[in-house]
Formats: structure tokens, sequence, C-alpha cells
């Protein structure tokens, strides 16, 4: 299992830097953030973002750079008439 360093809250979405990606993302309600990384052959690995600075959840992964295909699985509650 990949883990992810705390990596920066700024600048929001995925930054490579040459070595790995820091990942940010805004989210006011959520509980907790999951970064998926999707492999070429469908497979698919979870990545905690653990850490949160005023609302932006977190995280660089090493050794992910571009062409890697993601996206985020974000917990907490789902109101979208309260926009959540």
């Amino acid at each position: 299992m990949t883990k992810s360093w705390p990596g920066r809250p700024f600048p929001l979405g995925a930054t490579w830097d040459g070595t790995g990606t820091n990942f940010a993302l805004f989210s006011e309600h959520a509980e907790r953030v999951e970064l998926c990384l999707r492999a070429g052959d469908g497979t698919e690995e979870r990545v905690a973002l653990t850490e949160r600075t005023a609302h932006i959840w977190h995280g660089y992964v090493p050794g992910v750079g571009p062409g890697q295909r993601y996206g985020y699985r974000v917990h907490g509650p789902w109101a979208p008439h309260d926009g959540h």
C-alpha cells in the first residue's frame, strides 16, 4: 500500500515536481479523503490523504507523475440540497 507524505495545501490540484506529485483538494465538509490511483489494467490503489489545512486535504505521493490516472473518494455527509 502506498502512503502519502504530508505535502502542501497549495496550489490546489495535482502538482508534479519531477520526483512525485502533491495533491490538494478543497472540501469543507469531508470527514476523510482517499486518493484513488488507477492502473492501466483497471485496478485501483487508494491512498489516504490525512493532512488538512483550512479545509484543504493534501498529500504528496513519491513516484507518481504525469499520465497517472486518479480520482478522489470523499467521505462525509451526503446532502446535495445543503451543498454537501
